[in-house]
């Protein structure tokens, strides 16, 4: 079978072409880098020939509100009418787990409306939602940090490996369309502070974690389960300690 990865070559998209090919199908990575633009739908009818299934894991190179939201919509829109013309049978895409109650963020309004024009496409379709990766934790502690302190949200988090996404969406990819939405998730639940804290002390890093009520997360205010799933979820495997100490051996 032939498969697109929209975003092939980024850190889930990567992961996700090679175990597709490891399972025998002909995983393409697609991406400006290889002549495949989803915003000006430059290489989209080329790479779409033959395609059954696509799978969309790229993001928006800005966070900036007007930027992200004009990504999610001009790209959505081209992709699907040029899957729509190849024929293609299955669109997954992935997004974010609480995405529809983090309307004050500019990023998830982007998102949003993402998956607004995929349901309302005529391709099946399957939109996974995932909670935060720990390939993240970095950038999510430089978010709330004021000079050696980090203010985060006590909210729940339950971060998943990226390894756990590429093998989820795996399956998915190679599984019948669900015309809805799924859930991924680690394994553990835990509050955002303790857990950034964790992470900045494994990386000997002298910053401490403040729990903050009032501290937004790129943007938006969360609430206990936000960004945790709240009914049946697929979970990953790994666990924190396990991610981490394959992630530096790895640096």
């Amino acid at each position: 079978m032939k498969i697109v990865v929209i975003g092939g070559s980024g850190l889930i998209g990567s992961k996700l072409v090679n175990i597709l090919r490891q399972r025998g199908h002909e995983a393409i990575a697609a991406s400006p880098a290889s002549g495949v633009n989803t915003l000006t739908g430059q290489g989209l009818a080329e790479v779409l020939a033959g395609t059954q299934v696509v799978v969309d894991v790229a993001n928006s190179p800005s966070f900036e509100d007007k930027a992200v939201l004009e990504f999610f919509e001009t790209s959505g829109r081209n992709l699907l009418a040029a899957e729509a013309a190849a024929g293609v049978t299955h669109h997954i895409a992935l997004s974010v787990v609480g995405t529809d109650k983090l309307v004050e963020s500019g990023y998830f309004r982007g998102k949003i409306a993402q998956e607004k024009i995929i349901r309302a496409s005529s391709i099946p379709y399957t939109i996974v939602h995932s909670t935060q990766f720990m390939e993240f934790l970095g950038g999510i502690a430089q978010s709330g940090t004021e000079g050696q302190t980090v203010r985060l949200s006590p909210a729940f988090v339950q971060p998943i490996a990226s390894d756990d996404v590429a093998a989820a969406m795996a399956d998915f990819t190679l599984g019948a369309p669900v015309n809805g939405t799924v859930e991924i998730a680690g394994p553990e639940k835990v509050r955002l502070p303790d857990l950034v804290q964790r992470f900045l002390t494994a990386s000997n890093d002298p910053r401490k974690v403040v729990a903050d009520p009032q501290a937004r997360y790129f943007g938006a205010e969360l609430k206990d389960d936000t960004l945790v799933p709240v009914g049946k979820a697929r979970l990953g495997g790994i666990r924190f300690e396990e991610w981490f100490s394959k992630s530096q051996a790895r640096a």
